[in-house]
């Protein structure tokens, strides 16, 4: 064997792309040689290879594939590719395929040289996805409307980008390759040192809040957020983004004096109120005490009748405003959560008999009927006694107040299915406008908002329903008003299940 023969055979053995030469016969094709390459791909040993018919070695669709590239390059004797395909055995890709013809004497093609493309696509496909990752994210670090800072495991400044220059207004020649606690205010410098060697080291992520450095010294409140990226040669680095926010912390701080203003205010009002409690009752308790005397002439004789009939309607406006201020009283304590119930077992029909024949006399003028639609045996309810009635006489008394004359106010009371006691007044009433319905709630509140519109016999604080609609819900239950304009009102009120107190049923105070 020759020199040259010897080069050839090293070279051919040693191309890194699969090479094979096939002989053609009349039977076939048959492989006279193969590089190490083509052992690879097709998954075969050489020895295995050489002196085997192509189909031998192939599936029956690689083999047609294979051979109708054959029947083409024979036909033209000019080199054809074809494609490879995906279904060979072997571990090594290629693209396709280079089959080369080989003439005899008489121009014939008798071999066949098949070489390997190499597969440089899926290479390219992976490098132009890798740079638009590195393009896509070095867009996002630039354009990004919050600060983001990298910093090696040294903790010196890598990069940083653009908004965090303009927020805090450094130079970046200033921070670059600096030590990054440069940017944060000194009394947090040793912490966040602290904090950068374990995260970077650990490899957590994690949040929080930092006082940031302004160029001109000012210091700046920001929620930052870090993260550990670990590279090539086992580089490490942190990158933080950082979000200002102080001027969410300058807000917190204006509604937090806000509100301790407001605590304030209401502790001010509460005392206010008390004070006002005591000054108030005293001096009205004794103006209805002795107009009392003075109408039922105990110590003798008025001698005016007309001053007789003044004194009544002294009486009456002392009472009616001890009244006012005894709403006003209660609204004060339910709303800062000093009024406290006092609970027993109240018999709802005993109590409802009360309240309508206290409303007898203001009823019998104006000849309005009340209705009572009640079950004699109706269970107990396990609550404050003075508050239920107190929310009864609301009710009631602005059914009748804004009843018209003749008029009929129906009361029913029962328990339901979920055996929850439920009570509803209804009236035959002026009514409220759909879209004043919740301002008849609120404490206050005037439902008509049109001097010419206001009923005289409606004038008040505009604190009964919400009394009512606040004492109800101190004993966890619900009240709800409907309404229609012109034609009358129903206050329904629901308490919860465990209220009703059924024969012999203990206490919820006893258990």
């Amino acid at each position: 064997m020759t020199d040259d023969v010897l080069n050839f055979t090293s070279l051919f053995q040693a191309m890194p792309i699969p090479r094979m030469i096939v002989e053609i016969k009349s039977d076939g094709y048959w492989v006279i040689n193969a590089n190490d390459m083509a052992e690879k791909y097709f998954g075969v040993k050489c020895d295995k290879i050489k002196g085997h018919e192509l189909s031998e070695l192939l599936d029956t669709e690689n083999a047609r594939h294979f051979i109708q590239g054959f029947e083409v390059c024979i036909k033209r004797k000019k080199m054809v590719t074809i494609q490879a395909l995906p279904t060979i055995v072997g571990n090594l890709k290629v693209h396709g395929f280079w089959i080369n013809p080989s003439f005899d004497e008489d121009g014939e093609v008798n071999y066949i040289d098949i070489l390997g493309q190499p597969d440089v696509r899926d290479q390219s496909i992976l490098q132009r996805e890798r740079d638009d990752a590195i393009l896509l994210l070095a867009s996002i670090f630039e354009v990004s409307e919050i600060g983001i800072i990298v910093t090696d495991e040294f903790g010196k400044v890598s990069r940083v980008n653009d908004s965090f220059i303009r927020t805090y207004g450094w130079r970046r020649e200033q921070i670059i390759n600096n030590d990054f606690t440069m940017l944060v205010a000194e009394e947090e410098r040793d912490k966040t040192k602290i904090n950068h060697k374990k995260f970077i080291s650990v490899g957590v992520r994690s949040t929080g809040e930092v006082k940031m450095l302004r160029s001109d010294g000012s210091v700046a409140n920001a929620l930052f957020t870090s993260a550990t990226l670990k590279l090539s040669q086992n580089r490490k680095f942190l990158i933080t983004t950082v979000m200002d926010i102080t001027l969410r912390k300058q807000m917190e701080q204006t509604l937090r004096f806000a509100k301790e203003q407001a605590d304030s205010a209401n502790r001010a009002k509460s005392a206010f109120l008390a004070n006002m409690s005591h000054e108030l009752r005293t001096p009205l308790n004794a103006i209805i005490g002795f107009s009392e005397l003075m109408i039922k002439e105990t110590f003798g004789p008025i001698g005016q009748e007309k001053y007789k009939e003044y004194l009544g309607d002294v009486h009456m406006s002392a009472e009616h405003l001890l009244g006012i201020i005894n709403e006003v009283l209660d609204m004060s304590k339910i709303e800062s959560g000093h009024l406290e119930l006092s609970e027993n077992r109240v018999n709802v029909v005993e109590l409802l008999d009360s309240v309508v024949r206290m409303m007898a006399s203001r009823v019998f003028a104006s000849n309005i009927h009340i209705h009572a639609n009640i079950d004699k045996n109706m269970p107990y309810l396990w609550a404050d006694h003075r508050l239920l009635r107190q929310v009864l006489i609301n009710i009631i008394t602005n059914a009748v107040k804004f009843s018209k004359e003749n008029g009929n106010i129906n009361i029913k009371a029962y328990v339901d299915k979920s055996q929850r006691l439920v009570l509803i007044i209804s009236d035959e009433g002026i009514g409220i406008e759909a879209d004043k319905i919740h301002l008849a709630l609120e404490p206050f509140g005037q439902v008509s908002d049109k001097p010419e519109k206001i009923d005289v016999r409606a004038q008040g604080t505009g604190l009964g329903l919400p009394l009512a609609k606040a004492m109800v819900d101190l004993h966890g239950g619900r009240l709800q008003l409907e309404s229609e304009y012109g034609k009358g009102t129903d206050v329904t009120i629901v308490f919860p299940p465990e209220r009703t107190l059924f024969e012999n049923e203990s206490c919820p105070a006893a258990e």
